[in-house]
């Protein structure tokens, strides 16, 4: 299967370089480029991508406000959210509305052309230790606490196993992790994490794992865990 790339960002020097690193990759096809978030409706409409790579800084419409906009839609591809700082509270914006992951500009080629992949096979790009990172950026804020207590509610309803499944994609647990772990097939696995994204009104498995980190299930989370 090829997976099908809109590379978006407004330096035309960086869409250059992404889109001669990314096009000679395999199983990637770069269908298109974009030079701001204005235009991302129109060509996704136009091109039908499976994952947009997506610069966070753009002039008019941001990379946050794009991804917000896109990831909003039934039916809308993946977005990997491109950046120069990890930390950066607008990726951590974007993640809580929908982007599957985001990737360093510096990042190496290889890894970059990994990440598209994963994300297009539903995979996140975003391990606990960098969630919990990005957690840490604004957890000392006034408004953490009530989106803490937010999630608690939110998760309140969560039935046994729901609530295991979802503390274990929180950890980054694959499905076959997953279901070695809570001694379950991996389609059964696959069943709770979409019933959960349905129930949530969530969209991804990030969002999960961010909404685990909100309510505080992992804050006693011993290091080394599966994903890190």
């Amino acid at each position: 299967m090829t997976i099908r790339l809109l590379v978006v960002d407004d330096d035309p020097l960086v869409r250059a370089g992404l889109t001669l690193m990314l096009g000679g990759a395999e199983s990637i096809e770069i269908v298109g480029e974009g030079a701001d978030g204005s235009e991302v409706p129109d060509l996704v409409a136009r091109l039908a991508p499976d994952v947009v790579l997506m610069d966070i800084r753009m002039p008019h419409v941001d990379g946050l406000t794009a991804t917000e906009r896109l990831r909003s839609r039934p039916g809308a591809p993946e977005v990997i959210v491109l950046t120069t700082f990890h930390a950066d509270e607008q990726v951590l914006r974007a993640l809580r509305a929908g982007a599957a992951g985001f990737v360093l500009k510096d990042t190496p080629p290889a890894e970059i052309a990994g990440a598209v992949l994963r994300v297009a096979g539903g995979d996140p790009v975003l391990s606990p230790a960098v969630t919990r990172q990005l957690m840490g950026h604004v957890a000392g804020r006034p408004e953490a606490r009530s989106r803490r207590d937010a999630a608690v509610e939110r998760l309140a309803g969560l039935a046994g196993r729901e609530r295991e499944v979802a503390v274990a994609v929180g950890r980054g647990a694959s499905n076959a992790e997953i279901a070695a772990r809570l001694y379950m097939s991996v389609p059964t696995v696959k069943t709770y994490v979409s019933r959960l994204l349905a129930g949530l009104g969530l969209n991804n498995r990030v969002q999960i794992a961010l909404l685990v980190h909100d309510a505080g299930l992992l804050d006693d989370d011993p290091p080394g865990r599966t994903g890190e």
